[in-house]
């Protein structure tokens, strides 16, 4: 995501430091604890703009909500919206942090984690950018890790040809499709889902969403804090 530099940024992240984690010495092994409750945690990567989370945690305030973004300026907005948006929350369910889906193992523990999501990720489109994918097979290999048994990936693009590429992915990783359809919106799937802001545009013009919910390999709760996780360019 391409956005201007935000004007008193640092400043304006600083007024909403209490959405802001910071990350810690050691990953954490209860994600929940950052929220004083014990409840099922899931994180968005890639959050943009926020209003997924946001939607996410006013929906299911029983949830523990973490989003990441790796742009600072795009996490300004994200932490001002979820501040705009604080009385809609039944529960102080939602935090963010800056950081890179690459560095997962940094910020989570093996099995710590009850779902992750996957938003309009960028497609890369270059076959020789197919390792920057978010569902390129060493990302997949960091989200079996984070996951607890029976956490689940759920990922939604508007980009058929990183559709094609995901369900390829998780083929030859192993993962198991639970849900899967072309078009999100018109499908079983759509009851309860929360759009993100592109998925609002997109469905204005008509463009379908792809959706596919998937578990990962059933063995990598055993191996996950011992096998090595290959690196991307």
């Amino acid at each position: 995501m391409r956005m201007r530099k935000k004007k008193h940024g640092a400043e304006r992240l600083a007024a909403n430091a209490r959405y802001l984690l910071e990350r810690p010495e050691t990953p954490l092994a209860d994600p929940s604890a950052l929220f004083g409750r014990e409840a099922p945690t899931y994180l968005e990567i890639g959050c943009g703009k926020g209003g997924f989370a946001s939607g996410m945690a006013e929906k299911y305030p029983g949830r523990n909500f973490l989003a990441l973004e790796k742009i600072s300026d795009v996490m300004v907005i994200a932490v001002e919206g979820a501040e705009a948006r604080r009385e809609a929350r039944e529960a102080d369910n939602l935090r963010f942090f800056i950081a890179d889906a690459h560095d997962l193992p940094l910020w989570f523990a093996p099995a710590s984690l009850d779902g992750i999501y996957l938003n309009f990720s960028d497609p890369w489109p270059k076959a020789r950018h197919a390792k920057r994918r978010l569902t390129y097979r060493s990302f997949l290999a960091r989200y079996a890790r984070v996951l607890r048994d029976g956490g689940d990936l759920a990922i939604k693009t508007d980009n058929d040809g990183l559709f094609d590429f995901t369900l390829e992915e998780l083929a030859e990783a192993g993962w198991t499709v639970l849900e899967q359809t072309r078009d999100l919106h018109a499908s079983p799937y759509a009851e309860g889902n929360v759009m993100t802001e592109y998925e609002m545009a997109f469905s204005e013009k008509g463009k379908n969403i792809n959706y596919v919910r998937a578990l990962p390999p059933t063995e990598h709760t055993e191996h996950a804090s011992s096998a090595p996780l290959e690196q991307t360019e």
